[in-house]
């Protein structure tokens, strides 16, 4: 399939494989497809646009030239993209994505899949929380939490602060929700005496960015890992201005990246992009979106008036 999915979605989890993006693709919508998306909230599951690695892309990557680079999908309707990279970047629990059923029968669905060949965080079993819950990488190595419970939402992103980062969930969500409209906390919950981690620190808690939900928490236990580029957020913005506020706001004791890439203070990475840029890229002119490409290769912050120009020869 090579047609847009039509979404509203303005944040949009980003997933780096390296060399595996298509299969991945294929086989999580094949997974949330076979119990009806997540059994919570609804929505399709499907594979939709795929962009491909022209001259210019392909001689920055190393990867051939009409090898599959960016795949759009949809898991129980929300939007995901793929992305086929180098070695360089490896998943971690650091982000994770929860996901809300509506029975025990789906969780064990979605556990059975998920958990060949992965591996195992947290067993499958009744917590205090839920009657059945487990977390578990899968075989590429992306971190899912599933769950009974009730949510509008089907999948979460869910940041877990550990290491130099721990004891900064509360501060980025405050940060996080200064930036984009309709955004806000949900929900706060910290950890009290005696329950197994710095007291007042925050146990998994809710917030809102431009209308989606994101979950984060701390952990002081000794964890191996922290963010990485494997995992970015997408933002999908309307004008350079809006580029422009959020890069600068991002970068603040951040780093900036190539190709409108961006880690922020806490290591999280984003992707700060102008809609107008994958519309171009996607131009059914291969002459036109391969100058855009290869004037976005220059950039770090992306540049709407130099994209145009390109685009315009």
């Amino acid at each position: 399939m090579n047609t847009r999915i039509d979404s509203n979605q303005k944040i949009i989890p980003y997933l780096w494989f390296p060399g595996q993006a298509e299969e991945a693709a294929n086989f999580y919508v094949a997974t949330f497809s076979a119990i009806g998306g997540s059994g919570n909230g609804g929505g399709q599951s499907t594979v939709g646009h795929i962009a491909r690695y022209g001259e210019a892309a392909s001689e920055v990557s190393g990867i051939p030239e009409g090898t599959a680079m960016t795949i759009e999908f949809q898991l129980a309707g929300q939007d995901f993209i793929a992305l086929n990279g180098g070695p360089e970047f490896s998943f971690t629990p650091a982000i994770s994505f929860f996901v809300s059923c509506k029975t025990a029968a789906q969780v064990d669905q979605l556990w059975q899949v998920f958990s060949e060949g992965g591996e195992t965080l947290m067993p499958l079993d009744a917590y205090p929380f839920s009657e059945k819950f487990g977390w578990l990488n899968d075989k590429f190595g992306v971190s899912w939490q599933l769950v009974v419970a009730p949510s509008s939402q089907p999948i979460i992103p869910f940041l877990m602060f550990v290491g130099e980062q721990h004891g900064k969930a509360e501060e980025a969500i405050n940060f996080y929700t200064s930036l984009f409209d309709n955004a806000g906390i949900t929900s706060l919950q910290r950890y009290g005496p005696g329950q197994g981690e710095p007291e007042g620190t925050l146990m998994p808690s809710q917030f809102k960015l431009a209308g989606q939900d994101f979950m984060a928490m701390d952990s002081a236990l000794e964890h191996n890992f922290t963010f990485t580029e494997a995992t970015s957020f997408f933002v999908n913005c309307e004008s350079q201005d809006e580029v422009d506020e959020l890069w600068k706001k991002f970068t603040a004791e951040g780093e900036e990246g190539p190709c409108g890439w961006l880690k922020d203070r806490y290591g999280v990475s984003w992707q700060i992009i102008p809609t107008v840029l994958m519309e171009m890229l996607s131009d059914e002119d291969a002459a036109r979106a391969e100058r855009v490409a290869q004037a976005m290769l220059q950039m770090k912050k992306i540049n709407v008036a130099e994209l145009e120009a390109a685009y315009n020869n």
